[in-house]
């Protein structure tokens, strides 16, 4: 028996990669500084699984940004539109790399970044490869030949983590028409083959290829590439041992497939689909070792040795122990590093918990007590793991019958609005009296370095809440005064008093708790800290009523209410696993349904319920959607539809491809959606063009992701190509998502140019 680990965090146990990033992006610090901090994340991973007693350690699972653009910049898959960004002087490999994901606009340049989206169903966001007709490639990056060489200098031979060709052409985008992203893998699969010829020649041994795909449903087309691909590179590297990784749901009808691949070891998620281990042993070939994920990548939850020993028993007497390895079901990416970092926990709770250090010693303990050790230390240990599983079932943290009570009474009525959309629309114009082409933004304004130390100075108690309470007063009455100078429609307060869009509400509500460290990462230098959701989840006082009444009171224009919606809220953060996941929504659905009956009551007519995470929570299967989509639809309507006709009710959906959905998407019956749709250049509109979407929609026209700041030309552009598919009289104008994360001087630019744009494109529309 063997024990791997399919990925481990990036960001550094301290966000030091987070911090470092931003510090070269600013001009802070030089490139060597960079890399050496990546350098010395590298060797901490290393060094911690290594000490741990991990057999097959992972290279190659850190990047500067994200995994999928490292393949990109690998195998030369770089659009022409930044062979000019190479090309200029002083800038190195990374500079390029990140204009990739970022956009450039600096020595006379001004280039869009690539798409991003959702990495499958996680918070985790990727950068989308852009693929053209007989699209060639080349080795253009040593990335990955550095790092195995200074996994070998650290004194181990480590497994480099390669997202396997298929998977890779899959996640990418046509970007025009007349052929199949799939026809390119004869030109693709020379480099794949020089990969791994170089590393073969440093003295890999074994090399893990990541195909999530063949977890999904995939077309026939694209089995066939799995077939030959793999037949192929089995063929040239006879004596490499090769790790076919698959996670985030279970094989399924993929199984014959994927036991078929000529590879020495298969990976399965036994977290996400148990079920399929069965189908799997009755189809594995006898040369052919299966190794179990069986420790959850994604959760934070106390692995149940108990039921992963089953799993790993019954597999070694079907195969024997040698063929089989113990692994987390996924890239522990999703977690956070370490829980001996969180001091503020209480102490029974933290007993439930792992962290992706935690998770490797979960692994070598299963290791160890399935090959019946007399270690006195493990076997303490599995004990230990017992009490902790029943103390959790058994606690009285957990359960309130009030709560469930209630959400066991919420009726079909409950999650209906009192009437159809166009006899809202005609009470909400007759009060909110809005122009054509309206402009808002999607709620947050920048948090400062002096806004955040003013939060940092209250928690360390230097700041009294009165001091704290008026700075950030001072601060929204500033951003209400800007917003109404510029000429915005409908304003927001800024969300000064905000740490995180889930975070903040889920502190407000019963049923959560909090790390400190607890950081994973969401995309490039994006962390966040997700709560966690240990019990049943209740509203006990209003979350943002006195900042919307405040803000409200300070302008005559209308500003919107801003809440996070309950599939959001639940998607990310880290979920009990002891119920099903729709009960704990519906919790959180009516607490959110409570504070928008008192923003109301308060006098705001606007209340945004963000749910930018709806698509994010669909299951990979197509058959197992409806039953997804039929809970999360009511639960943002329990939360939404308590109010009168005349109240406008707001939702906004980032990075998301619609069309599969968008049904479900008019059935939440939102009043206005706003949406991402400046770096896909509003092709994400053809969904809501195609299906006549009814109610009102705000595509973003400028992507908030990149420091660029887009021209009022621009905008236009991208609005006239909205009116070419949405009605004029349907059309807010708003930037992609909110601009917590960005400085005050491009977000004074770019939103002056916004209104110019949406005053433009109304009076053209008039004449």
């Amino acid at each position: 028996m063997q024990t791997h680990i399919l990925g481990y965090p990036r960001i550094g146990s301290k966000r030091e990669l987070k911090k470092a990033c931003e510090q070269y992006w600013a001009g802070k610090i030089v490139l060597e500084e960079l890399l050496t901090v990546g350098r010395n994340i590298c060797n901490q991973n290393w060094n911690i699984q290594k000490e741990a007693g991990i057999n097959l350690i992972p290279c190659n699972d850190f990047s500067y940004y994200d995994q999928v653009l490292d393949m990109s910049l690998i195998v030369g898959a770089i659009p022409t539109r930044y062979h000019e960004v190479a090309l200029k002087k002083n800038n190195s490999e990374l500079d390029l790399y990140f204009a990739m994901a970022r956009g450039y606009q600096k020595d006379g340049l001004d280039i869009t970044a690539m798409e991003m989206t959702k990495w499958f169903d996680t918070n985790y966001h990727y950068i989308v490869p852009e693929f053209y007709k007989n699209q060639q490639f080349k080795l253009t990056s040593d990335k990955i030949f550095n790092e195995f060489a200074g996994a070998k200098q650290a004194g181990i031979n480590a497994k480099p983590v390669i997202i396997g060709l298929v998977s890779y052409l899959l996640l990418g985008k046509e970007k025009e028409e007349g052929f199949d992203k799939l026809d390119l893998v004869p030109n693709i699969l020379p480099v794949y083959i020089e990969i791994l010829s170089k590393l073969q020649t440093q003295g890999a041994e074994w090399i893990q290829f990541d195909e999530p795909f063949l977890a999904l449903d995939i077309t026939d087309n694209a089995k066939e590439a799995y077939l030959k691909v793999y037949s192929e590179l089995r063929k040239q590297f006879p004596k490499l041992k090769f790790i076919i990784a698959t996670y985030f749901e279970g094989l399924k009808n993929n199984a014959s497939l994927a036991a078929s691949l000529p590879t020495d070891i298969l990976h399965i998620d036994l977290v996400r689909n148990p079920e399929q281990l069965d189908e799997v042993l009755e189809s594995i070939p006898d040369n052919v070792g299966l190794s179990l994920g069986v420790v959850d990548g994604r959760n934070i939850w106390k692995n149940d040795y108990e039921k992963s020993l089953s799993f790993i028993k019954k597999t070694i007497e079907k195969l024997g122990t040698e063929r089989v390895f113990i692994a987390p079901s996924s890239s522990l990416l999703h977690s956070p590093c370490d829980l001996e970092f969180e001091t503020n926990l209480d102490p029974e709770i933290k007993n439930w918990l792992a962290f992706a250090k935690q998770k490797v010693k979960e692994v070598v303990d299963l290791k160890e007590l399935a090959s019946n050790t007399e270690n006195s230390t493990v076997l303490t240990d599995f004990e230990e793991n017992k009490k902790s599983i029943a103390s959790r079932k058994t606690s009285s943290l957990i359960h309130n019958e009030i709560v469930k009570q209630r959400a066991e009474a919420i009726t079909e009525r409950d999650s209906q609005r009192k009437n159809t959309f166009p006899v809202r629309r005609e009470e909400q114009q007759k009060v909110l009296q809005l122009p054509l082409f309206p402009t808002t933004t999607i709620g947050s304004f920048p948090q400062t370095s002096e806004v955040r130390n003013w939060r940092a100075k209250f928690k360390k108690g230097e700041l009294t809440a009165g001091e704290y309470d008026a700075l950030l007063k001072k601060e929204t009455q500033r951003t209400i005064r800007w917003q109404e100078e510029i000429g915005i429609d409908v304003l927001v307060h800024g969300e000064f008093e905000r740490n995180d869009m889930v975070e903040y509400f889920g502190e407000q509500l019963e049923g959560f708790t909090f790390t400190k460290n607890g950081w994973v990462q969401s995309y490039g230098s994006r962390c966040v800290k997700p709560p966690i959701i240990f019990g049943d989840v209740f509203r006990p006082d209003p979350m943002t009523v006195y900042w919307s009444q405040y803000a409200q009171s300070q302008t005559n224009q209308w500003v919107k209410g801003m809440l996070t919606g309950p599939v959001t809220i639940l998607q990310w953060s880290f979920v009990r696993d002891d119920q099903p996941r729709s009960e704990t929504c519906k919790q959180i659905a009516l607490a959110i349904r409570d504070e928008v009956n008192d923003l109301e009551k308060a006098g705001i007519r606007i209340i945004q319920i963000d749910e930018p995470a709806i698509r994010e929570g669909l299951p990979l299967r197509k058959s197992d959607w409806q039953n997804y989509l039929k809970w999360a639809v009511e639960a943002f309507r329990i939360s939404a539809s308590g109010v009168e006709d005349a109240t406008q009710i707001h939702t906004h959906m980032c990075y998301s491809e619609f069309n599969d959905i968008i049904k479900n998407i008019a059935d939440m019956d939102a009043d206005v959606i706003t949406i991402e749709c400046s770096r896909s250049q509003m092709e994400l509109l053809n969904a809501f063009a195609d299906f006549k979407y009814p109610n009102e929609i705000g595509p973003g026209v400028y992507d908030i992701h990149s420091p660029r700041v887009p021209s009022k030309e621009e905008m236009i552009k991208l609005l006239k190509k909205a009116q070419d598919v949405i009605p004029a009289h349907q059309l807010w104008v708003n930037p992609d998502c909110g601009l917590k994360t960005r400085h005050w001087d491009e977000t004074e630019k770019a939103l002056i140019a916004m209104v110019a744009a949406a005053k433009e494109a109304s009076l053209e529309y008039s004449v």
